[in-house]
């Protein structure tokens, strides 16, 4: 199951709304008091409160997202220092080239 932040967020941009200009803004507060995670502050100019049912709609995509996320987190330690590609480049384009596929490869999006 999704994190409650990234299927309010996907509901945000979904509707037009910039998820992290109204999370700066204090416009939403996500809060998980122990009893699970629930939207205490809601203050979006012209988009309502989502409900249940529009964020349990949401769930597969934020799941998705969540592990997008953690791939690209992966690739990009894995990837290394971006002078030390450069250098990397330099000297064999086509072993840079044959190592970042491993790591794409290793390290699939869904």
């Amino acid at each position: 199951m999704s994190n409650l932040g990234t299927k309010t967020q996907l509901y945000c941009e979904a509707n037009g709304k910039d998820y992290d200009t109204e999370v700066f803004a204090g416009n939403i507060i996500v809060q998980d008091d122990g009893t699970g995670a629930v939207i205490k502050v809601w203050n979006v100019d012209g988009l309502t409160k989502p409900t249940d049912s529009q964020l349990a709609a949401l769930d597969s995509d934020a799941t998705k997202s969540e592990n997008n996320a953690v791939i690209r987190a992966t690739r990009k330690t894995s990837y290394g220092d971006i002078g030390e590609q450069l250098d990397e480049i330099y000297k064999d384009i086509d072993a840079w080239k044959a190592r970042i596929k491993k790591i794409k490869d290793d390290n699939p999006k869904e």
